[in-house]
């Protein structure tokens, strides 16, 4: 599992089981949406909602609404669980998570600004992240480009941590990606409870809040303030810029089904002199739900470890060595399908 972190996503819940290392972050900026609460009727039935409708509510619950809860993250054999702090306005996003389990680490995250704090090691590890990408994936998706490859199932309800909730479920029409079963809060539309499901159905992972307050009394300028308490701890600050895979020299020459090139980084660390710097290119692909991350950096035997396919609960990493260059594919989909990203990338000079 990967190590917990700011929410984004699926909210919380998603980040802490799978988006947010400091490596691997698919985001893409959602401040720029617009207001989509016009578009779902506040009355509108879980029966009658579409896709979209389901999505855009999500979306705006994780922008208009305040709260502070503990959640836990189950994959595999391991239990991992958090405190996190939401404050918002719409405009401005501000959050602070502290791990309970594992080692000690604070994530704070205003809108694109996300500080790490490592107390053990005394490391604060600043980012600027385009913030809740997840979603304006999501809705950039229309109903029918996701009916190519999902299926809406019929609407439930339940409850999670003594809240009413709706239940989504959304099933895949290949192998190439998992299913989900979304539980969200009935008056608000946030989401409260994750999981990825398997081509059988069965659990993969799954996250859930086990305390929340809604609309509780979050402070966002304590936590700003708090987020800037960086005395006594080294700084660093990994580079990122966005680029063009083509124009570092990449290409996919054949493209998987659904996934569509998001965005483009290459990240460096930003600590040693310039030229002794490593840099690393992401490229970031999405087919509206699940999202996949290539990795390329240049082949170090010392660095690189042994190829192959690893699992982690939902999230499967593929590594290959590429004649002068390493590949490490990441994503919460199944490893055939980063078997045919890797089998697509080609070096193209």
């Amino acid at each position: 599992m990967r190590s917990l972190g700011a929410p984004a996503g699926w909210l919380a819940l998603r980040v802490a089981a799978a988006a947010l290392t400091l490596l691997v972050s698919p985001w893409i900026g959602a401040q720029t949406l617009p207001t989509v609460a016009a578009s779902v009727a506040a009355d509108a039935s879980a029966a009658e909602r579409s896709v979209s409708e389901w999505l855009a509510r999500m979306h705006e619950a994780s922008l208009r609404r305040t709260y502070v809860g503990t959640y836990v993250i189950s994959a595999g054999n391991t239990l991992s669980s958090a405190r996190i702090w939401h404050a918002c306005d719409g405009a401005q996003q501000v959050e602070r998570v502290e791990s309970l389990t594992g080692a000690p680490r604070s994530t704070f995250r205003h809108n694109d600004q996300v500080l790490t704090f490592l107390s053990e090691s005394r490391v604060v590890v600043a980012e600027k992240r385009e913030s809740l990408a997840f979603f304006q994936n999501l809705l950039q998706a229309s109903d029918s480009s996701l009916a190519q490859f999902y299926l809406l199932g019929t609407p439930g309800t339940g409850r999670v941590a003594g809240l009413e909730a709706d239940v989504m479920e959304l099933r895949p029409k290949d192998s190439l990606r998992f299913g989900y079963r979304v539980w969200t809060e009935k008056k608000s539309g946030l989401v409260i409870k994750l999981q990825t499901l398997a081509g059988d159905g069965s659990v993969l992972e799954q996250s859930a809040f086990t305390e929340l307050q809604l609309d509780a009394s979050v402070n966002m300028a304590k936590l700003t303030e708090m987020m800037g308490q960086t005395a006594g701890y080294k700084l660093e600050q990994p580079e990122l810029a966005t680029t063009v895979a083509a124009n570092e020299g990449w290409v996919l020459k054949t493209t998987v089904p659904g996934f569509k090139p998001v965005n483009c980084y290459k990240r460096s660390l930003g600590v040693a002199p310039a030229a002794q710097q490593r840099s690393t290119l992401q490229w970031i692909f999405s087919d509206g739900l699940a999202s996949v991350s290539l990795f390329i950096d240049a082949f170090d035997p010392r660095r690189h470890g042994r190829a192959g396919v690893f699992a982690s609960g939902a999230t499967h990493t593929l590594t290959r060595h590429m004649g002068d260059w390493w590949l490490t594919a990441v994503g919460e989909v199944p490893p055939q399908t980063l078997r045919a990203f890797a089998q697509g990338l080609e070096r193209n000079k």
